[in-house]
């Protein structure tokens, strides 16, 4: 199975902002961009003639990087959002948001898409009661995603225990439960609005 193997600090300085790939090392001073927010390289802080290719490729890297996504998989999401009706750019940010892994991750279970992903790799969530170990599994709106019984006793879990969490529209999770609901399809507006998704439509349309 392919996976990444680029340190996460080395990709967040490549795109020139914090992708929280590290959790909550991201938010504190021993973040690489806090520390040395340079291009990685010899030259990378001379680096500055940028065309219009470029910035569209950066944008899909960066995309690509923010929620752990291989090159092939993220070209089937996007002709996945050809062919549904409505805006292409913002059908295919809907499906990544509605990524297992990602949903977990924006209910706070996880303090990163990468700790999110092994979570879910584990077999330790449950959607409508089955288990389910594939990150990349899309979530319906219904659909029940909770923490499996057996698995709600390792600390990580027991930690979430009255909590309050921050969450998307779109989705709601008790602390109490540790059981969740998709309450809606994410809509543009509930995304990332430093995403230029417009730029990854121009560079796969060439």
């Amino acid at each position: 199975m392919a996976r990444k193997i680029e340190p996460d600090c080395r990709q967040c300085r490549r795109e020139g902002r914090k992708l929280f790939l590290k959790g909550e090392r991201c938010t504190t001073k021993k973040c690489a961009m806090e520390r040395r927010p340079v291009i990685p390289g010899q030259h990378g802080a001379s680096r500055k003639r940028v065309t219009e290719y470029g910035l569209q490729l950066r944008e899909k890297q960066k995309v690509k990087r923010m929620y752990g996504i291989l090159e092939k998989q993220f070209r089937k999401y996007y002709d996945e959002a050809v062919r549904l009706k409505g805006v292409t750019g913002e059908n295919m940010l809907s499906l990544i948001e509605r990524r297992l892994d990602n949903v977990i991750y924006r209910m706070g279970i996880g303090a990163s898409r990468a700790e999110c992903r092994q979570i879910v790799n584990h077999g330790q969530i449950t959607v409508n009661g089955k288990t389910v170990s594939i990150a990349s599994y899309i979530v319906k709106v219904g659909d029940v995603i909770s923490i499996k019984e057996n698995k709600r006793d390792l600390e990580m879990f027991k930690q979430l225990k009255g909590m309050k969490i921050v969450m998307p529209k779109w989705l709601e999770f008790d602390t109490e439960t540790l059981t969740g609901k998709i309450l809606a399809n994410p809509e543009r507006a509930d995304i990332d609005t430093d995403i230029k998704e417009q730029l990854i439509v121009e560079f796969y349309s060439r």
